[in-house]
């Protein structure tokens, strides 16, 4: 198992992750049971495997099944994936991905989403972040 997840998920790894966070666990019949338009049953078995070989999950035995679990929080994988795309997109700028946010008309925040991201910039420089 790696010791860093891989960064790179395809659509249908994405989608199980969602899954597995948003449940905590799963087995492999109940992400199929949670995924709009699923593959076959073996081909979620094989993917979830894979995700496990890339670090993002883990599993335990449970009678005659396998129930997996997120290696890290998804606050730390959020976080990891954000710092990924400012390095990518942004050249490492928060700045310029904020105006990226607030340029992009369809994305554009709503008026207390702008209030709360204020309260959390004063937030950030009264604690030196």
């Amino acid at each position: 198992m790696a010791t860093r997840p891989e960064t790179h998920l395809s659509r249908r790894e994405r989608q199980i992750m969602d899954i597995i966070y948003t449940n905590g666990q799963a087995c492999v019949a109940e992400v199929c049971q949670a995924m709009a338009d699923p593959p076959s049953y073996s081909a979620v078995r094989a993917l979830m495997r894979i995700l496990e070989e890339k670090g993002h999950l883990k599993h335990k035995a449970e009678g005659n099944k396998y129930i997996y679990l997120p290696t890290r929080s998804r606050k730390d994988a959020s976080r990891s994936a954000m710092q990924r795309m400012l390095r990518t997109f942004f050249d490492g700028s928060a700045e310029q991905a904020l105006v990226a946010l607030l340029d992009a008309s369809a994305l554009a925040p709503a008026p207390d989403e702008l209030d709360r991201m204020a309260k959390l910039i004063d937030q950030a420089r009264k604690e030196g972040l």
